[in-house]
């Protein structure tokens, strides 16, 4: 079998620097080089920066697991099979103190999605042999893949979007319940927060939903003058009442709702790729569904596939998305 090269780049962010968390600005980036990698090469490759889901960094689509391919293996073996060729893939840490991130510009997080464009992709382009970029990934990470790309079509021609989150009511407000008994026991955002980086066990169920809705809060609906972590949150603490208004910013970035704004670039990327499990724990199915139905309202061209199986360990569909993607851009 062919087999590539593993690359990790010490990668010092200037604008991570500040951010409000005080989360690493120096961080690890991470690079796939296929087989036949050349910098003398006059075609160029193609680069596939991926997103991985809430929790995640990129190196962790390396580990081993002798129960599914790493990405690495992944490649190397649909190289080998001819399924696709030339592809550099870029894996990106965005990991913050509220358990993950979304790739957009937050006060409350810093500005991710100026990390990975105007400092992640000049870099890759200034150091390795580029000819076309795409951008790919799964949960928050298809999230991160379908608003980076409708926002920045002159930068990614082509995009994977895997089981990412849409229709929010369907998605988040499950959550909410749970997430405010945990802050109302807890005394407060800041304080559950603080509860939670102590415990030796970060992966407990119960944790799932109030990290994930103070995450969303923190890149959906920012603002430096709370004292809930420079978050608005979208349910009052002390009655759970939902506050309309702060719902209104988080719809504001739900993709089901960014699509029609965003139409026209849209129509110029060359793929956009979208999937979902019919069986997906976070009802991410349905806005998939929503998603597809208001693209081919609009006539833009896509390709969508539901699979029978739920949110986790689908990094299978990966062998479907990377082959479109390099037969999208050779």
């Amino acid at each position: 079998m062919l087999k590539g090269r593993v690359i990790s780049h010490r990668f010092e962010s200037k604008v991570l620097k500040s951010n409000p968390l005080r989360d690493p600005y120096i961080r690890d980036l991470i690079i796939y080089l296929p087989p036949d990698y050349a910098e003398s090469s006059s075609r160029g490759y193609i680069a596939v920066y991926g997103l991985v889901g809430f929790g995640g960094q990129g190196k962790m689509l390396l580990n081993a697991d002798p129960l599914k391919e790493n990405i690495e293996d992944k490649m190397n073996r649909l190289i080998s099979e001819k399924k696709c060729d030339r592809m550099i893939l870029v894996l990106l840490d965005c990991f913050t103190k509220f358990g993950g991130n979304q790739y957009i510009n937050s006060s409350a997080t810093g500005r991710y999605e100026d990390y990975i464009i105007k400092e992640v992709v000049p870099y890759v382009n200034k150091t390795y042999n580029i000819s076309a970029r795409a951008v790919w990934g799964h949960s928050s990470g298809g999230y991160g893949s379908i608003v980076l790309g409708m926002r920045h079509p002159e930068i990614f021609q082509a995009l994977a979007d895997h089981s990412g989150d849409s229709a929010f009511e369907y998605s988040y407000l499950p959550d909410f319940p749970k997430a405010l008994d945990a802050f109302r026991e807890a005394g407060g955002t800041k304080k559950w927060l603080d509860n939670f980086w102590k415990k030796p066990n970060r992966h407990q169920r119960k944790d799932g939903p109030p990290l994930n809705v103070l995450a969303m809060a923190a890149h959906y609906s920012p603002n430096l003058k709370s004292k809930e972590m420079g978050v608005d949150l979208p349910f009052d603490l002390n009655t759970g009442e939902m506050l309309q208004k702060v719902w209104n910013r988080w719809l504001s970035w739900d993709p089901i709702r960014m699509v029609e704004k965003y139409s026209s670039n849209l129509k110029k990327l060359k793929l956009i790729y979208i999937d979902c499990g019919t069986k997906d724990e976070f009802n991410l199915h349905w806005g998939a569904r929503i998603l597809h139905s208001k693209l081919e309202k609009m006539n833009v061209r896509h390709f969508y596939e539901e699979f029978e199986d739920g949110h986790m360990n689908v990094s299978y569909r990966y062998e479907v998305s990377l082959p479109k993607i390099y037969t999208a851009l050779s």
